[in-house]
């Protein structure tokens, strides 16, 4: 493509004139991946200016610089005042607008995330869609998987993905949309056509400010839907049992299709029947009723059904295939999970982060509890400290046996994050073992028939992150060894 075609999607940038003939290959924010035809952006990182590898990135091949002010290179420099911005333009751009060719479903929100998008990659499936997923466990074309780093990618990189989306014929793509790619403007670019909200509860406030600075990040999603009626309809999926359900409600110009358990709502859970292997409700829409017996357990996953059901009702899926998919789905990887190795007590690993979520899945298991209840949970380093004595206090709370250990210390001292932890509670309500391998091993060696175990934190992860290291590490894998020594 030539460059010339790209700058015209960026207006008041300077440039040489004689570069608009450049041809160009490739568009990189990393000078390591440049090769010979290579757009290099330079972009300003938490830790990292990419203007500093300008030259380095010119001396590999870089055709062209994109920079926010003069840099000392050999090829042409295009000045912009937001290199972040002008990359999400560029991307855009240079992949020819993949998102218009696709049908975008966004989901944003503190829980739920995760298994809203697997429960409409079940339904759109069914609905014989091809979908593609961009979300915390992994993205998905068709049946092929790759990796995620981050719960939203880059700009760059997101706009690459939904092209390779496109031209695997993938009818539905479906995005789990966090608060920082938000902020960042990872997504700008993107032509939603359905954007869902499942909650909101404290998480992020290493990040975020404030609550209201979070709530902020998440409403831009909504806004973002746009101001006109023209083409497609385009819908906001909305939780109206949330208490931020009128912020968001008047962010959101486009056509509201709000859901809940509690309150008035157009698709909403009645008769709801929670039981330790099932859930079972009556579903009420707008364009029927329909009675639903999942396999996913307790209430927080009804509130991820409905979600799911509203984004699929907006995009025209019949109740008949929604209730198809959701009695199929047997469960999402670290969402619940059980952990079986043939003992006589329950083992479940969740990837409970937050106060809340900590929260819904214990209330969760006290339900059908009918032994004691442990909980092993730690909170992640370098993240929001305020929230760790929340979750201790929950844990502690709700619990029988609380075990507290740790997370992803990341570059912070474990100790210091269990004292963050312990901090005001009693000593004698909770159990301090910094190891979260030798804590996952009291948990199993103290439980006994009926009794239920709660692994919380990590859910699907692999991984142990000390330092700037990643350790393989999965709690699933762990309690299973240690059922299989428990008693030696």
């Amino acid at each position: 493509m030539k460059l010339g075609n790209i700058l015209e999607k960026l207006p008041f940038c300077t440039y040489p004139a004689d570069c608009e003939k450049l041809e160009i290959k490739t568009i990189e924010m990393d000078s390591r991946a440049v090769e010979t035809g290579a757009l290099f952006v330079c972009v300003k990182g938490f830790t990292v200016d990419g203007h500093q590898f300008a030259k380095q990135a010119a001396d590999q091949g870089a055709v062209a610089i994109v920079a926010e002010h003069p840099v000392e290179v050999n090829v042409p420099v295009i000045l912009v005042r937001d290199t972040t911005q002008a990359l999400a333009e560029l991307a855009n751009a240079f992949y020819n607008n993949p998102t218009r060719e696709l049908s975008l479903i966004g989901i944003t929100g503190t829980n739920g995330k995760t298994t809203v998008t697997y429960l409409l990659e079940q339904i759109f499936n069914k609905f014989n869609k091809k979908t593609g997923i961009i979300g915390t466990i992994q993205m998905k074309i068709g049946e092929e998987t790759i990796p995620s780093e981050n719960t939203t990618p880059d700009s760059l990189l997101l706009q690459k993905t939904f092209r390779q989306m496109q031209e695997a014929e993938v009818d539905t793509a479906i995005m789990e949309v966090s608060s920082h790619a938000l902020d960042l403007g990872r997504v700008h670019g993107c032509d939603f056509d359905v954007a869902v909200f499942t909650n909101l509860s404290q998480d992020h406030l290493d990040y975020h400010k404030d609550m209201n600075e979070y709530l902020h990040a998440k409403s831009l999603l909504f806004s973002r839907l746009g101001n006109t009626y023209e083409g497609d309809r385009k819908f906001a999926v909305l939780n109206v049992d949330d208490a931020n359900y009128d912020y968001l409600k008047n962010c959101a110009a486009q056509h509201i299709l709000t859901y809940g358990c509690k309150n008035d709502a157009a698709i909403k859970a009645e008769d709801v029947r929670l039981a330790v292997t099932h859930t079972a409700f009556t579903l009420k829409s707008p364009i029927g009723d329909i009675e639903i017996d999942s396999k996913l357990i307790g209430m927080f996953n009804v509130y991820n059904m409905l979600a799911a059901a509203g984004a699929a009702i907006a995009k025209g899926v019949p109740l008949t295939v929604i209730k198809e998919a959701f009695e199929s789905i047997k469960g999402v990887d670290g969402r619940f999970e059980a952990v079986r190795e043939g003992q006589n007590f329950a083992v479940i690993v969740d990837y409970a982060h937050t106060p809340d979520s900590l929260e819904n899945v214990l209330l969760t298991i006290k339900e059908f509890a009918k032994g004691k209840v442990y909980v092993v949970v730690g909170c992640g380093g370098d993240r929001d400290r305020s929230k760790r004595s929340l979750m201790a206090g929950i844990a502690v709370k709700h619990a029988d046996h609380a075990i507290l250990t740790s997370d992803n210390p990341r570059t912070e001292d474990p100790e210091r994050i269990l004292d963050d932890l312990t901090n005001g509670l009693d000593p004698d309500s909770f159990v301090r073992i910094t190891d979260r391998k030798e804590a996952i091993e009291h948990a199993v060696k103290l439980a006994e028939a009926d009794d239920i175990i709660l692994i919380a934190g990590k859910g699907h992860e692999t991984y142990q992150i000390i330092g700037h290291e990643k350790i393989d590490f999965d709690d699933r894998v762990v309690a299973k060894e240690a059922i299989r020594h428990k008693g030696e």
